[in-house]
């Protein structure tokens, strides 16, 4: 073949490569979209059950026929409902459908979900890259797929991308804005997990007030936007329990005054799918119910966690490089461990937590920091919990009786949150030890905040504006 053929020959291929490597969102967007295709038939081939998409489905039913909601049992499995009956309420639509349209729809939506939820995890982090945000989240989606809480999310058919991204939605919208909020009471309405932001946001706001209160504030500074953003997400809180009450008294009555309290319901604490601090202290202790000593415990890591989140918060980005994702993911972090059950399948918060520590990597470029941040997406690809003998239809859970490397490979979600937890500490108190920035007054929320990383700085509009601050740098 003569050069002249051959070159002819390679000139399409070239001209795709190079319309592809042009158009960046468009390569991300064919790699998801392989990646994704990949992992619909890995879990096609593995079988998946989908098994708590059917439970959710035979809670629509029970609502429908007017049964008694928590004496429910679906399944071959006997599952109970562990959710608020607000959430079987929002099952229905469930029902309308055949099994097979469900689990597909449930699948396309959570494969959806997880873009977005990338998406608002790279804006929360302000934008670390110069690259199209849509070309990182989908190639950074392409990627996360795979990770085990997202591929177990899928596997059971639970909810739990929408509720981060519920969550995230609000954190990441303009401070002050009339529905930030909602979101996290309509998430902590299906779940009650997601109502620790409000109590990290009311936090947040009052110590902001108070530190302006300091400094010769005005009383009025204590309801600022944080405040009014914790009031609203109670207020929509409260408004979805109402609304069940409404339909469903008898469920709410139970759920309210019994099942609430019955977190056994759920699930034997010891097994190696519980990710808690309640599940690492019931296999180091070989016992199903840890009691006082879990309870102590997980007081002492809200109120470390909650602290930590307020302190990530209060120094801001000026002072704190990616504030706003620090301030979130630790209080989404202790959320997981201070909850009695956070099944493996919960901890989809870690596709923004590993965002936020390559960011950070990127930022800094040392080698410390590419560690902690690789060191951090092994342990949630490494599928290592599921290593150790596990049985849930067991009369005697093996876990009752692990060895210490056991107990680390089980260990392994709890222990990264808390790795976590204390380098956020330690981030956030160097930071408050700088001179805080001046924030002038009437800026609010938008300078001191820790949900307006991309709106931090006022920047000069226009050329003049522009000339003007480069002179007086």
């Amino acid at each position: 073949m003569s050069t002249l053929q051959q070159a002819a020959d390679e000139r399409p291929f070239t001209t795709v490569k190079t319309y592809l490597l042009r158009r960046p969102t468009l390569l991300a967007a064919a790699c998801c979209l392989l990646s994704f295709a990949a992992f619909w038939a890995a879990q096609r081939a593995a079988g998946v059950s989908m098994i708590d998409l059917m439970v959710y489905r035979a809670e629509g039913e029970a609502v429908r026929d007017g049964e008694d909601l928590y004496a429910m049992r679906a399944t071959e499995a006997s599952l109970p409902t562990t959710y608020p009956p607000f959430a079987a309420l929002l099952f229905l639509p469930l029902t309308l459908i055949d099994v097979p349209g469900m689990r597909t729809v449930a699948t396309l939506t959570n494969l959806a979900l997880l873009a977005v939820l990338v998406h608002l995890a790279l804006r929360l982090t302000g934008r670390p890259l110069r690259a199209p945000r849509p070309a990182v989240a989908l190639a950074l989606a392409a990627l996360a797929v795979w990770c085990e809480p997202v591929w177990t999310t899928l596997r059971y058919g639970q909810i739990n991308l929408l509720l981060a991204v519920l969550v995230l939605w609000d954190l990441t919208r303009r401070p002050g804005h009339r529905w930030a909020g909602a979101g996290t009471g309509l998430a902590a309405g299906i779940k009650l997990t997601p109502a620790l932001f409000a109590v990290f946001l009311l936090a947040y706001g009052l110590a902001r007030g108070l530190l302006r209160l300091r400094r010769g504030g005005r009383a009025a500074d204590l309801w600022n936007a944080q405040v009014r953003q914790a009031a609203l997400a109670t207020g929509t809180f409260l408004g979805t329990a109402l609304f069940a009450a409404v339909l469903l008294p008898r469920d709410t009555r139970t759920f309210w005054t019994d099942a609430v309290f019955r977190s056994d319901r759920v699930g034997d604490a010891v097994i190696t799918d519980n990710q808690s601090l309640r599940g690492v202290l019931a296999r180091l202790l070989h016992t199903s119910d840890p009691g006082l000593p879990w309870l102590l415990l997980a007081l002492a890591v809200a109120a470390f966690g909650l602290a930590t989140a307020v302190a990530a918060a209060l120094a801001g980005s000026r002072r704190l490089p990616y504030a706003p994702a620090w301030a979130a993911l630790a209080c989404a972090v202790t959320a997981l461990l201070v909850s009695p059950v956070s099944w493996s399948h919960h901890w989809v918060w870690c596709v923004p937590l590993v965002v936020l520590l390559g960011a950070e990597a990127l930022r800094t470029r040392r080698a410390g920091s590419w560690l902690v941040c690789g060191g951090t997406a092994l342990v949630f690809c490494s599928y290592a919990l599921w290593w150790v003998p596990h049985d849930p239809d067991a009369a005697v859970p093996p876990e009752l009786g692990q060895g210490a490397g056991q107990m680390a490979l089980s260990a392994g979600y709890p222990l990264a949150a808390l790795g976590f937890l204390a380098l956020a500490a330690l981030r956030s108190a160097r930071a408050l030890r700088r001179p805080a920035p001046y924030e002038p007054e009437g800026a609010g929320a938008v300078l001191g905040g820790p949900y307006a990383a991309e709106r931090a700085t006022v920047r000069p509009r226009g050329r003049i504006g522009r000339r003007q601050a480069v002179t007086k740098e």
